[in-house]
């Protein structure tokens, strides 16, 4: 069985939806960030960065954290999701959206939506990083089915959550036909539906 530490952010929410893609039996151990439960000494011996989500493989007492180095794990040992034909151009979408889309976009949440005219600079230089990354995967999205190429892949999986949180960005995503067909088309997974709604909470996944 797979032990999910998590809290509910898009990073966890990739991890979450692969568990139900793949049809994996998982556990769910909630840290609680607010408490500050991300820095117990405990927490830090799997998680070296006292950040959420981590796995814990307990077939083989395997610990990973870093939701791109769990999704390429959980691929692997499922066979699927991470195609070995097109494993190169997956690679570059994955990390695309762990060292572009996740962080940036997660700067536009500080700014724009839990702290907003406290900078202007912030704001500002995110929010266009923000709608320039909308357009990049729009770009992409009109030439591929999926963001690397026809086979739904975990760089799909670990770019969705991000924009499942359009109505903080005030962006528009309905003016981006293509993103937001991709979106859509995503949601309507039910490993997708239920990977949202991990804590058992009633989560729905925001609408276009």
């Amino acid at each position: 069985m797979i032990e999910l530490f998590s809290s509910e952010t898009p990073n966890t929410r990739k991890i979450s939806i692969m568990l139900e893609e793949i049809d994996y039996k998982f556990k769910v151990t909630k840290v609680d960030l607010s408490k500050g439960e991300q820095f117990s000494d405990e927490f830090r011996k799997i998680s070296p960065f006292s950040k959420t989500p981590v796995i814990v493989d307990h077939e083989n007492s395997k610990s990973i954290f870093e939701s791109g180095a769990i999704l390429i794990y959980l691929g692997e040992k499922s066979g699927k999701f991470y195609n070995t034909k097109d494993r190169n151009i997956i690679n570059q979408w994955l990390m695309a959206q762990m060292g572009n889309v996740g962080p940036m976009i997660g700067q536009h949440h500080q700014f724009h939506y839990f702290n907003p005219g406290k900078s202007k600079f912030g704001e500002d230089k995110f929010f266009e990083q923000a709608k320039r990354i909308y357009g990049d995967l729009e770009e992409r999205l009109s030439k591929e089915k999926y963001l690397a190429g026809e086979d739904y892949t975990i760089a799909d999986i670990a770019t969705w959550p991000w924009i499942s949180r359009h109505e903080w960005h005030d962006i528009g995503l309905k003016s981006y036909k293509y993103l937001s067909d991709w979106y859509i088309k995503i949601s309507n997974r039910e490993a997708v539906i239920k990977g949202f709604d991990f804590m058992k909470n009633g989560a729905k996944i925001p609408q276009p």
